[in-house]
């Protein structure tokens, strides 16, 4: 897995070919995940686990909080618990 921080997004490459991407949004204190793609001809062999457990583990090696719009990461974090405290929480209580 590679960071592209140019192209906003992570790559995993399987024989050389690009297999997928996980593409982000970055702040100083926040990485918002929008969208997993996994390549058809290469599903099925983990990659997109691959690129989720990579891109949360540089998250938290740069402290980093995670927002998981995309679906994937987010059903992905909801079966590995360990990687809950990653989760950004809101800090604003306002209501209407």
């Amino acid at each position: 897995m590679v960071d592209r921080p140019d192209a906003k997004r992570y790559e995993a490459t399987l024989d050389g070919e690009r297999a997928g991407i996980a593409d982000y949004i970055r702040t100083h204190e926040l990485i918002v995940f929008t969208h997993t793609e996994v390549e058809p001809a290469m599903e099925g062999r983990g990659i997109g686990s691959a690129l989720v457990r990579a891109a949360l583990d540089d998250a938290r090696l740069a402290q980093l909080k995670v927002l998981p719009v995309c679906p994937f990461f987010k059903g992905w974090i909801e079966r590995h618990p360990d990687y809950a405290d990653l989760l950004y929480d809101k800090r604003s209580r306002v209501t209407d």
